[in-house]
């Protein structure tokens, strides 16, 4: 009841902003719902799942880095649900993801920064998706006018990548996502595309993913020029998934084939 009721708000949000209102209720269901049951035990068995070794890397990162600042990664529990967020820094604001964030932590602590992709930014992402598994995603506008607007912008983009199309195959997000969801395409089972699982395993990538690659995937699958990792498109279309999925509990990481 309380994920309906938060999902409720969140399309009043987006009806506010005068957004496409593409989501029903019935598609509010997470794409772990939509594995094989073979899929489904090798998720539940952690002797199985290889993302249990990101995750006990992530721990040993965490334990050589991160606890000096942050001790407990239980202090960051909502983070990964929190993510996106506007930050600025040395004057220019941007929307982060949380493997932004884990950059900009590194850089703030004299380190290089590395790429999203980056197996330890992954591991650290992986360990604090799975200390807030269970959390309701609910990425928040800042309190000032200001950012209020520019936030609202952002979502605003977002809302318009996911409804626009593109590529050789002329098809939008929301022809798959709210079109097509339960049927079979290429091999998968289309799930609404709600960003609760990440980061994910992917069997057909050998490795860990996170959202910005899986999105540029999308584009790909629909033949479009990939946007570069990182760039504020992706982060504006998270930024919209994310709303459009508000309440619901992160179950990731996961498995996807």
């Amino acid at each position: 009841m309380q994920v309906h009721t938060r999902w409720q708000r969140a399309l009043g949000l987006l009806a506010a902003l005068g957004l496409p209102l593409l989501v029903n209720a019935q598609a509010l269901l997470s794409g772990n719902q939509f594995l094989t049951p073979q899929l489904q035990a090798m998720q539940q068995d952690a002797d199985a799942n290889p993302v249990t070794l990101w995750v006990e890397k992530g721990q040993t990162l965490w334990r050589n880095g991160c606890q000096s600042c942050h001790n407990n990664p239980d202090t960051l529990r909502t983070s990964a649900a929190q993510h996106p967020r506007l930050v600025t820094r040395n004057g220019q604001t941007r929307l982060v993801n949380l493997e932004d964030q884990i950059n900009l932590c590194r850089q703030r602590a004299g380190q290089s920064p590395k790429g999203v992709e980056d197996d330890d930014t992954l591991s650290l992402s992986a360990l604090l998706h799975s200390i807030g598994k269970g959390q309701a995603m609910h990425v928040q506008a800042p309190a000032d006018a200001a950012g209020q607007q520019r936030w609202q912008a952002e979502l605003a983009q977002g809302a318009q990548i996911y409804a626009t199309r593109l590529g050789r195959l002329n098809l939008a997000c929301v022809h798959c996502h709210d079109g097509k969801v339960g049927a079979a395409l290429r091999a998968e089972v289309v799930s609404p595309g709600h960003p609760s699982g990440f980061p994910v395993y992917r069997l057909n990538w050998q490795n860990l993913g996170s959202i910005d690659r899986r999105l540029r995937a999308c584009y790909s699958g629909v033949q479009a020029t990939l946007p570069p990792s990182g760039s504020p498109a992706l982060r504006q279309l998270e930024l919209y998934l994310k709303v459009r999925a508000d309440g619901m509990p992160l179950d990731g990481p996961s498995i996807r084939r």
